[in-house]
């Protein structure tokens, strides 16, 4: 952006002070404020300034200013040429050559001086000692590591330690907003200055950590100061990787309330970008299409921080941004699948601010055009075969039976495996049912039910963690481990939501890869196992290893171990070597780590590898998607599942009506009755209603529930509709009797008792 385009900027953008307001963004009357192009013409002056060193080199001119950001570099490299991209790992230290650091004039002032500074001139009226400072210290690069920098010339090499006075930053930044307003501007006017000047050859630490300490600054959270914001963003984004990986260990050591701030700013700054409050408030998009992917990958230094922290500073689904629920993100999604990440950008190169709703909805879309896809060209395959077209084509039938539930399932889902991707739509025999999605949904819940009980064997109960895991017996099929994977692709292919219990570890293995890599002899499911991986899992054994870890003593002759496991299969214990010859090689203190690793990735990975190979190939036979690359663990596990979590409340809420209004006295009793049963009737009740006890990822919501009225005797019971997750009732007459019909019916609510 030229000289000359910056000054019709600065006619166009609001003004960023109010004269009323001393801290910085109040109401009162409005004062213009000139914006960057105004200080162009003030650099030159100032070239040869006492005390710079030499570095400040001149103004950027018209084509040198368009030639420095003309495109921001690649995003990131294509996630599907690595199968999943991930920012969350981090390479090792990454050491870049530097140029020698510019001497920096010494600065003395401490944290308590500045605060005493502040006092007398709250006090007196007196600004010109605070004023001189902020002068000072925002001028340029050198001057901000003059003012913060713990040591003015000392290195500080290392991404352990910025080197930057974060109380004496903080102490500064605090006071800034209570500051008179020319204060506030010179701040804003200095960090222009710095921005302005044409830098060459790579950055230094020292650089690093001015924007480091910049990027803090509470002045940015007005829309006033976009500008400059979006200018200090894109310089940011546009650094090296070596640089960024520096950033983001010095990011992670900020305080969490700090730490938040900053991301809420930055998600603030995308959705303004996006969603104007006033149309003139912000330079047209088409002028400024660099902002909002400046400011995402800023974004994903901070996700990368928090990912990298021992615990996450926040939840990451803080970093999500409901904003872009709004916008077409089917576009950006195609996008992506067209460019992959190169500079065309599209959110999906950074999938952790979009939410679990809009993941939710791309993979619904990209089911549904599959579906549509496979229909039509069994459609046109037979008529080409000028065969007689049947509707029943567009769909995966299946029909069972009650008493052969699992067999039939396994046999018809084998047998139509080319129709996993149509609509699924399933007929008990002997019932005249006719599936909307109410059919559809009891045959998940009976078929997990069956698959998942204690005595079928696939699956193991761990009572401590109260969740499931694969059984490592071995056995020549392992068919119906690919059923289950089916049945999970299944469920997130038609918005089913089902109550399984595994652990998150199981959901990682199934993005190990995310695709189905070409290659039929590639490993998958073998993610890296950590101790707090088999926490999830087995406890008590996590916590014994720990122990291990731990020990003071003579681990080998008090342990007495050996690098071999023993496991009951089938009621006969089997002994299993962790290496080779390891039943010869005695656990001592100096390989004990290594120990605890191969036990570990033994009982998570190798002893199940073929019952989770089989489950892992069923699941995506189903879901295979560029789509599941935009998942964490965490929001397959929510797609699948739902959320456990009933919010009867918020269901009272979204609740609609037909034949009653909400104030009807049955209406107003069956929520009194509702809101008093336990979770375990709750649970029923909803399964009732919705064929099913889980909540969708968009919430209580999303459900769509409706009560309706049914002109019958008060002695019938309850009827619902599960494809429209409908519940009809009778006019009762009181809560009583409400409350004994509607827990008769819900505890009897499973097959339709047709013949």
């Amino acid at each position: 952006m030229d000289g000359e385009h910056l000054e019709r900027e600065r006619e166009r953008l609001p003004p960023i002070y109010h004269s009323s307001a001393p801290a910085g963004f109040g109401r009162g009357a409005k004062q213009p404020f000139p914006l960057l192009g105004t200080f162009i013409s003030t650099l030159n002056q100032r070239r040869d300034a006492a005390g710079r060193g030499g570095f400040m080199t001149g103004t950027l001119s018209g084509n040198q200013w368009l030639r420095h950001g003309r495109d921001l570099p690649p995003i990131c490299s294509d996630v599907r040429q690595r199968q999943r991209l991930s920012i969350d790992t981090l390479p090792a230290e990454v050491k870049a050559p530097f140029p020698c650091d510019p001497i920096i004039p010494l600065r003395t002032k401490t944290t308590k001086e500045f605060q005493e500074d502040m006092e007398r001139a709250v006090q007196s009226g007196d600004w010109k000692e605070v004023r001189e400072f902020y002068l000072t210290t925002f001028d340029s690069f050198i001057e901000i590591n003059a003012a913060f920098k713990r040591e003015a010339n000392a290195s500080f090499n290392t991404i352990d330690d910025s080197g930057v006075n974060a109380k004496f930053v903080n102490a500064v930044y605090d006071a800034l907003l209570s500051t008179p307003q020319d204060i506030q501007k010179s701040v804003l006017k200095g960090i222009i200055n710095s921005l302005l000047r044409e830098w060459k050859g790579p950055r230094t630490k020292d650089d690093l950590r001015a924007y480091f300490i910049l990027v803090q600054n509470p002045q940015y959270s007005s829309t006033s100061t976009y500008v400059i914001y979006a200018h200090l963003l894109r310089q940011i984004s546009s650094l090296s990787e070596a640089d960024h990986h520096y950033l983001v260990h010095w990011l992670k050591k900020l305080s969490a309330r700090r730490f938040r701030q900053l991301v809420e700013r930055l998600l603030q700054f995308i959705s303004t970008r996006l969603f104007p409050a006033e149309p003139d408030e912000l330079p047209p998009l088409t002028k400024c299409s660099w902002w909002i992917p400046s400011a995402t990958k800023v974004l994903s230094l901070f996700n990368a921080a928090n990912s990298v922290s021992s615990t996450p500073i926040m939840p990451f689904t803080d970093f999500y941004n409901i904003t872009l629920e709004h916008i077409d993100f089917m576009e950006e999604y195609r996008t992506w699948q067209s460019y992959g990440n190169s500079n065309r950008f599209s959110f999906c190169q950074f999938p952790f601010i979009l939410s679990t709703v809009v993941k939710k909805a791309i993979i619904q879309k990209d089911s549904e055009q599959q579906m549509i896809s496979q229909a039509r060209q069994s459609l046109v395959s037979k008529v080409s075969r000028r065969q007689r077209v049947d509707m029943n084509l567009l769909f995966l039938n299946i029909k069972v039976r009650r008493a052969q539930l699992l067999s039939d399932s396994l046999d018809e889902l084998t047998r139509k495996r080319c129709d996993l991707k149509k609509k699924l739509r399933v007929t008990f025999v002997g019932e005249a049912g006719l599936d909307m999605g109410g059919l559809t949904k009891e045959w998940f819940l009976l078929l997990v039910r069956q698959i998942f009980h204690t005595d079928y064997g696939m699956f193991t109960y761990m009572k401590d963690s109260r969740c499931h895991w694969f059984s490592s017996w071995k056995c020549d099929n392992y068919s119906e481990y690919q059923l289950v994977g089916t049945l999970m692709g299944l469920a997130v292919y038609n918005s089913i939501a089902l109550d399984i219990h595994f652990p998150l570890y199981c959901y990682r293995k199934l993005l190990t890869p995310p695709t189905v890599p070409c290659d039929p002899n590639a490993s998958i499911g073998m993610a890296t196992a950590t101790l707090d991986d088999l926490q999830q899992i087995m406890p008590e054994l996590a916590h014994g290893l720990a122990e291990l870890l731990n020990y003071e003593g003579n681990v080998e002759e008090d342990f007495y171990l050996t690098f071999q496991v023993f496991q009951e299969e089938m009621g006969v214990v089997k002994s299993h070597n962790l290496k080779p010859g390891g039943d010869k090689i005695p656990v001592t203190k100096l390989n004990r780590k290594e120990y605890v690793q191969l036990y570990v990735d033994f009982l998570l990975n190798k002893s199940i590898y073929k019952q989770f190979a089989a489950f892992f190939h069923g699941f995506h036979s189903v879901c295979a998607s560029d789509a599941l690359m935009l998942l964490r663990p965490e929001e397959v596990e929510m797609l699948v599942c739902g959320s456990p979590d009933l919010e009867m409340i918020a269901l009272q809420k979204a609740a609609q009506y037909e034949g009653y209004s909400k104030t009807d006295s049955t209406v107003r009793c069956f929520w009194d009755v509702v809101l008093s049963f336990p979770l375990e009737l709750q649970k029923k009740m909803l399964h009732f209603a919705t064929g099913s006890d889980r909540v969708p990822v968009g919430g209580m919501a999303d459900l769509n529930f409706k009560i309706s009225k049914i002109d019958v005797p008060t002695d019938w019971l309850p009827i619902s509709h599960t494809c429209f997750n409908q519940i009809c009732l009778p006019p009762y007459r009181n809560r009583k009797e409400l409350k004994h019909k509607l827990t008769i019916a819900i505890s009897n609510a499973e097959g339709f008792g047709l013949e």
